[in-house]
Parts: C-alpha cells; structure tokens; sequence
C-alpha cells in the first residue's frame, strides 16, 4: 500500500513537472527515467532491496540503472523502456557492448563492498513498454547472462 502511494506520488510530480516546464529532457530521456522508476518499484513489490540507481564509478564509463539485493544475492539490472511493441524487444538492445560494461562495473562496485567474501551475483535486464493509454508492463529477465560470454543463456 505504501509502496502504491510513493509510485502514484512520483507520477504525480513528473507530470507536474513536466506541465512546468521543470524537467526539459529530450523525450527518449524522459521515457527511460520513466521506465528505470516503473522498475524501480516492480523489483520493491518483488521484495527486491534496491540500493542504487543509475550507479556509475567515476572511473569506468557507463552506469548501472539498478543494483538490488534478491535475499543473498546481488542483482545489476539494465533497463530497456519502449513506447510500443516494435519487431525488435526492448532487451535485444542488451548487446554484447552493454554486457561487457556491466561486467566491468559490476567488477567495480564488489571490490568497494565492505564483505570479505564476494556475494553471489546475478545480471538482469528488465524490458519495460510504455504504451500510451496502455498499462505499463514490466518483463524480468533474471540472470539473463553471465560473468562471461561463455556463460550466455537464452534468457530472451
């Protein structure tokens, strides 16, 4: 219930914002924040803790747009939104270009964690359609690929 009230709450003030003239992005800008919010709250509803968004190191190039605890292990989620259903899915835009820079700042964002030990780590990606006059949709693809090409699954 809570949790409804902060996404409704969030909705309100976006759409405000933008009436305002407060938030001037390009629009495929705004529609993938939309979209990394609408995730935001499908992992919390999941009982997923999301402890960053939009995480980049400063040194490597590139960001994360959700890093979330599932229980004990460690999630880097990337996030594809789209305003209609094309040929092509959202998660077909998580190449192997993507895939490496996650790694590497996965990699990256481990060695600052303060464990001994490594956490066990899973690498989502979440197809998000924002369909106007449509309910959004929110499709996860847990451990859609692996440390390594190697470790590729037909996750999509």
């Amino acid at each position: 219930m809570r949790l409804q009230c902060l996404e409704r709450g969030l909705g309100v003030l976006d759409g405000w914002a933008r009436r305002k003239g407060g938030a001037d992005l390009p629009s495929h800008l705004a529609t993938g924040i939309e979209g990394e919010d609408a995730a935001y709250f499908y992992l919390r509803r999941k009982g997923m803790t999301v402890t960053a968004r939009r995480w980049s190191s400063g040194e490597l190039p590139g960001d994360v747009d959700l890093i979330a605890w599932d229980g004990p292990v460690l999630c880097f989620v990337e996030v594809k939104t789209r305003t209609a259903r094309d040929a092509k899915p959202a998660e077909a835009a998580v190449d192997g270009t993507k895939r490496k820079t996650l790694r590497r700042l996965a990699r990256q964002y481990v060695r600052q964690l303060a464990e001994e030990t490594a956490p066990p780590v899973r690498f989502d990606v979440m197809s998000v359609y924002l369909a106007p006059g449509k309910k959004r949709e929110c499709v996860h693809f847990e451990g859609a690929f692996g440390w390594t090409e190697q470790e590729e699954r037909d996750a999509f």
